[in-house]
């Protein structure tokens, strides 16, 4: 294995960026933006600990979830989830987020990188409620970086053509879990927890 160590080796293997990618990226919402975020129903949230340690969640609700507070800040709301947060204990040690925006069956990607604030209340969060409920708390977003990102990954990996998909190739949801977290529980219990009702309890 022959190890790149250095800025200058990753350049020789890569080549320089051209000049219309390196001045693509913003620091304020262009109306595009906005039309984006109000189509998109889907977010990843990368965030590094103060140590270096590295997590991505997804986040998803209706589309237009992402509340834009002004040019420059926008917020996502936090559903009831595992309660492991461990994004969100990343950020009160390092609030710098990436952010990764997609539209169901769109191949380009809107990234958003800035710094993050955990809020448990703000008056916008009465526009965040879905199905009757507020959101937990909320990730106020200070946009330091914004650019769309190309097409590429989704064309190599065909990602939203459905003769491309295997949902069937794993075992379902439940049978996953006990054998890889949980092999005391019966599977009974697992397929009724994962059932019909799942999607239920998800706020």
């Amino acid at each position: 294995m022959t190890t790149v160590t250095s800025h200058e080796e990753l350049r020789a293997l890569l080549g320089q960026p051209g000049k219309r990618v390196l001045e693509k990226d913003r620091k304020e919402l262009h109306q595009r933006d906005r039309d984006w975020l109000a189509a998109s129903p889907f977010v990843l949230v990368a965030t590094a600990g103060a140590d270096g340690t590295c997590d991505v969640s997804p986040k998803g609700d209706p589309a237009g979830f992402a509340l834009v507070l002004d040019d420059t800040t926008i917020a996502i709301p936090e559903r009831p989830g595992n309660k492991r947060a461990d994004g969100f204990h990343n950020i009160i040690d390092n609030p710098h987020v990436g952010l990764i925006f997609m539209i169901p069956g769109r191949d380009d990607t809107l990234r958003i990188n800035g710094r993050a604030t955990i809020l448990s209340d703000a008056p916008w969060f009465d526009d965040m409620v879905v199905k009757g409920h507020r959101p937990a708390f909320a990730l106020k977003v200070e946009i330091e970086q914004i650019f769309y990102h190309c097409a590429k990954a989704f064309l190599r990996s065909a990602l939203w053509k459905p003769e491309t998909w295997q949902p069937d190739v794993l075992p379902r949801r439940a049978v996953l879990i006990k054998e890889v977290e949980r092999p005391a529980e019966t599977l009974e219990d697992l397929d009724r927890h994962y059932g019909p009702d799942y999607a239920k309890n998800i706020y």
